[in-house]
């Protein structure tokens, strides 16, 4: 076996087998089909890099296509939202397709199916059908509607299809099975009657298609080679095979259904049930709330595409599930934004220093650097001057030898400027600190140039000077689950899992240069962590959303309580 062969995914070993087979290359056609009832989330995200990525690998097409096929809960606003997501990540698909655009081609099949014998119009009520159904240990039952004529199927079929009534009254059942070990075999819905307005068709139609028959038939239709779905459609495979035996017209490509396992993120929901609650009920700001799993959220949060892609492709796909620990995905993005992100000062905990013996009134503009990881190196200028901000914990009255921060007889070289030494402290009442005064060493400055100090300290701490800092509300994320996996008891409802200090806002200083920063803007705040601007923030109003800590302290602070 070659390594190419051996680096091949189990996916990508079944398209390599069908084309030894015979299956012609230009045949190969893939899909991503969400149902527009939602945001996509980061299992979606795993599916469009799947699909799309085989799309570039093989030099097929990929269609994006919408399920839609409920229009009691599908909205414009999520096919928009999609859209959007798939294009951020990268992808561009061949054509954009819809269920609704089969819905006659679909309806003219299920007229045949009931010509041939093999679908019929039922007329119990949900509960009985669930009741002759069976069990998987026992057999079902036959409706007592299964042997009506296909005269009278025909009739109450195109009358449901024009609105004479109401929804419930009468459903189309497959003919298939009623004893069947797999109970998908049970002759399985069809059609429901449901009088909602959709949003591409209107008031058309008031049947709409299960989405068992809707979506291997428009496999077939746009000819699709490969329909890859997660592993808890596995069962639906057989149906999804019988469906399509009762159409396939020989000469054409017959789709294929294979199943990957789910990759299910570590203190997240991903169910769009869960996450449409969570919005709904106001546990979170919107769909696209820094803290939600979805696409938008994670885009709002300063999470990349590229840092998704490689996550997706870091922990690849499998047929078995698995509970990936979230900390990978926030190691993908510090990984990528390390490279690409700009270095600045900002004070999140501020406590005002000043510098005794530097003169009053002056001020001047140092270099700094823009990212060290640069090929060629940037600077910017960064205003200094007698009166500073730095951050509280940065500061010790009293501290150990260990500690190589600020204090009281010792010295701190302040970032891109000069070394200072602590002298004395003021306090408030209560006995806060509310003044650190401190003296600097006026040939100590640091930088690149000739007159740079070669004086050597072994604390480094950032500052922004007080006079020309701007306000800026910074936006604290935490985990949005204090439990490792909040779907995993299912005793226990999700939502009481929900950590409630997933969020904490505070007002920072920065630096002025940041009064240009634009939305989606990505920034390391030095020593901090990366932070990117938000769509709320504006030339008079900076707002920043923390997007990932420059280590992954959440793992260690888990080891130390474990």
């Amino acid at each position: 076996m070659s390594v190419k062969e051996k680096s091949l995914n189990f996916i990508e070993q079944i398209i390599e087998d069908d084309l030894k087979a015979g299956l012609d290359k230009n045949a190969l056609r893939f899909r991503f089909p969400p149902e527009p009832n939602g945001y996509l989330h980061i299992g979606h995200a795993s599916s469009i890099c799947l699909n799309f990525g085989l799309g570039l690998k093989y030099e097929a097409p990929v269609n994006l296509r919408f399920d839609d096929t409920n229009p009691s809960k599908e909205e414009q606003e999520y096919v928009d939202a999609i859209k959007r997501d798939v294009e951020w990540l990268g992808f561009k698909w061949a054509s954009e397709c819809y269920a609704s655009d089969y819905f006659q081609q679909l309806y003219d099949w299920a007229v045949e199916l009931i010509k041939k014998g093999k679908a019929y119009v039922d007329s119990q009520s949900s509960e009985e059908i669930a009741r002759q159904k069976g069990t998987p240990t026992q057999p079902g039952v036959d409706s007592p509607y299964r042997t009506r004529s296909v005269e009278e199927n025909l009739d109450l079929f195109e009358k449901m299809k024009n609105g004479e009534f109401k929804e419930g009254e009468h459903i189309l059942r497959a003919k298939i099975d009623m004893t069947s070990s797999n109970m998908l075999m049970r002759d399985p819905i069809m059609y429901r009657i449901i009088n909602a307005n959709h949003h591409r068709t209107g008031d058309q139609w008031h049947i709409y298609p299960m989405y068992d028959w809707a979506h291997g038939e428009s496999d077939y239709v746009e000819q699709i080679s490969h329909s890859l779905c997660t592993l808890e459609f596995l069962p639906h495979r057989e149906l999804y095979d019988w469906f399509l035996d009762q159409i396939y017209e020989g000469g054409k490509t017959r789709p294929k259904q294979r199943e990957f396992a789910r990759r299910n993120l570590s203190h997240t929901v991903v169910s769009k049930r869960k996450l449409s609650q969570l919005v709904s009920e106001g546990h979170v700001t919107a769909w696209d709330d820094p803290r939600m799993s979805t696409i938008s959220g994670m885009r709002r949060r300063g999470y990349t595409p590229e840092a998704i892609k490689n996550f997706a492709e870091t922990i690849g796909i499998a047929k078995r599930t698995n509970l990936i620990d979230v900390s990978l995905l926030e190691y993908c993005v510090r990984e990528d934004l390390n490279k690409k992100a700009n270095r600045v000062m900002a004070v999140l905990d501020p406590v005002k220093l000043i510098i005794d013996n530097y003169p009053e009134g002056e001020e001047e503009w140092l270099d700094a650097e823009n990212n060290p990881e640069e090929e060629e190196m940037t600077y910017r200028k960064v205003p200094f001057s007698k009166e500073l901000y730095i951050e509280r914990e940065d500061f010790l009255e009293n501290a150990s030898r260990k500690f190589f921060r600020l204090t009281i007889g010792k010295e701190v070289r302040l970032k891109n400027a000069y070394i200072i030494k602590g002298e004395s402290v003021v306090k408030d009442a209560e006995g806060n600190i509310t003044e650190i005064h401190v003296t600097f060493d006026p040939d100590s400055k640091s930088g690149s140039g000739t007159e740079a100090s070669q004086r050597k300290v072994k604390g480094t701490i950032h500052w922004v000077s007080s006079a020309h800092a701007l306000e800026a509300e910074v936006r604290l994320y935490d985990r949005l689950f204090t439990h490792e996996n909040p779907d995993g008891n299912k005793e226990i409802d999700f939502k009481e899992y929900i950590n409630p200090d997933s969020l904490q806002v505070i007002t920072a200083y920065v630096e002025p240069s940041l009064k240009t920063v634009q939305p989606e803007d990505k920034l390391q705040f030095q020593r901090m962590g990366y932070f990117t601007a938000d769509k709320d923030s504006t030339a008079d109003k900076l707002v920043f959303n923390k997007t990932v800590g420059l280590r992954d302290t959440w793992a260690k602070l888990e080891q130390k309580e474990g």
